[in-house]
């Protein structure tokens, strides 16, 4: 996989410029943020030639449930928003760059290839994920809850997950000094 191409040329049979390309994935800009936008079939490849390119670093795992999300996006055309997004941050410690890698995951099969054998790392923010989310992470090692009691129904970051109330308890006050 090449590192970074441009193929944002016109061609007689598009006339429309295509998105720009890094490890063959399209690329994005966001506040001097390279962004590259995997597919779900793409992104170990995409992370792997990541790695390969010096971005060494996991800095972060997380995900977006975009339900009635009204808002821009900012995906390059021929990327389909799905309602959820893996969101991967890298560093390369050596040039101090860092991209981000976004793919979208369909609510009927929240699924995607875990980073672990790249990034052994992402074992907790993946759990971290799933566990809130209820995305998971094909070939985790360890994918089970983290944050939540392992009993827990649901997951509490998803935007349709009912919001409720635990009432607050307190031990008795006794005499105040």
């Amino acid at each position: 996989m090449n590192a970074e191409s441009d193929d944002s040329t016109e061609t007689e049979d598009d006339p429309t410029p295509s998105a720009p390309l890094r490890y063959d994935a399209p690329l994005t800009d966001s506040r001097g943020q390279a962004v590259v936008h995997p597919s779900r079939d793409t992104w170990l490849e995409v992370a792997e030639a990541a790695l390969n390119d010096g971005f060494d670093h996991l800095t972060d795992v997380t995900a977006v449930d975009y339900l009635d999300y009204q808002g821009r996006r900012d995906l390059p055309d021929g990327v389909e928003p799905q309602r959820f997004e893996v969101v991967a941050l890298l560093s390369n410690i050596v040039t101090r760059e860092r991209i981000r890698l976004r793919v979208q995951v369909p609510v009927d099969d929240p699924t995607v290839p875990t980073l672990f054998d790249l990034w052994p790392g992402s074992e907790t923010p993946e759990r971290e994920v799933f566990d809130m989310f209820g995305i998971t992470f094909v070939d985790h090692p360890d994918l089970c809850r983290i944050l939540m009691p392992d009993d827990w129904v649901g997951h509490p970051l998803r935007k349709d997950y009912a919001v409720g109330r635990i009432p607050v308890q307190f031990k008795d006050q006794g005499a105040t000094r």
